[in-house]
């Protein structure tokens, strides 16, 4: 429950006054920034998203109910610049992971490449004996980096389904590269590639 004093200095940060924004930046910014380092586990991007969180928050600022709930707003900001952070970071494994298999393809010569080739083309079959319904939900998820919310939206289906079947869509995808792959390298390289991606 929120102060009268704290609900007068949110009423005029609504209404733009930078000195009520500082306040609430020096109320709330180390709770925030605990909340952070908990989360991503470094100081500095903990700092860097803390900063992100209260731009936000001036951006938002007509959004927020002086009477209830800015806790929960701000906490609810915060989490969603950290689960970005988390996002960007995948993106970026990827990423290196496309640009390292591209170098290798590139500048070794054929025992590499054709391994390389092999590993792709082991995924893709891998991929191809999966159910059309968990085909469809993997190639969303994994390669088009839809959410579950967005996926559940698109089929037609709840977000505890798309969940389920992902789950199932990768064992069925570990079980088939065990069953029809005895080498460890490729099994290890592909393992990496699906669950980190």
């Amino acid at each position: 429950m929120m102060s009268p004093i704290e609900t007068a200095t949110l009423e005029k940060l609504k209404n733009g006054d930078l000195d009520s924004f500082n306040e609430i930046y020096f109320q709330y910014s180390p709770k925030i920034y605990i909340r952070l380092i908990k989360l991503v586990k470094d100081p500095t991007i903990a700092e860097e998203i803390l900063q992100d969180v209260f731009t936000k928050i001036w951006l938002n600022r007509e959004k927020i109910e002086p009477t209830s709930g800015f806790v929960s707003f701000l906490n609810h900001i915060s989490d969603n610049l950290a689960m970005d952070f988390f996002r960007k970071v995948q993106r970026d494994k990827a990423l290196q992971l496309e640009i390292w298999a591209s170098a290798i393809e590139l500048y070794y010569h054929t025992e590499e490449a054709v391994f390389l080739k092999d590993t792709r083309d082991i995924l893709s079959k891998a991929i191809d004996s999966l159910s059309p319904k968990r085909k469809q939900i993997l190639l969303l998820s994994k390669f088009q980096e839809k959410s579950y919310k967005e996926i559940a939206d698109e089929l037609g289906i709840s977000v505890s389904t798309v969940s389920n079947q992902l789950v199932s869509a990768l064992k069925d995808i570990k079980e088939y590269i065990h069953k029809n792959y005895r080498n460890d390298y490729i099994i290890s390289f592909l393992a990496a590639f699906l669950f980190k991606l």
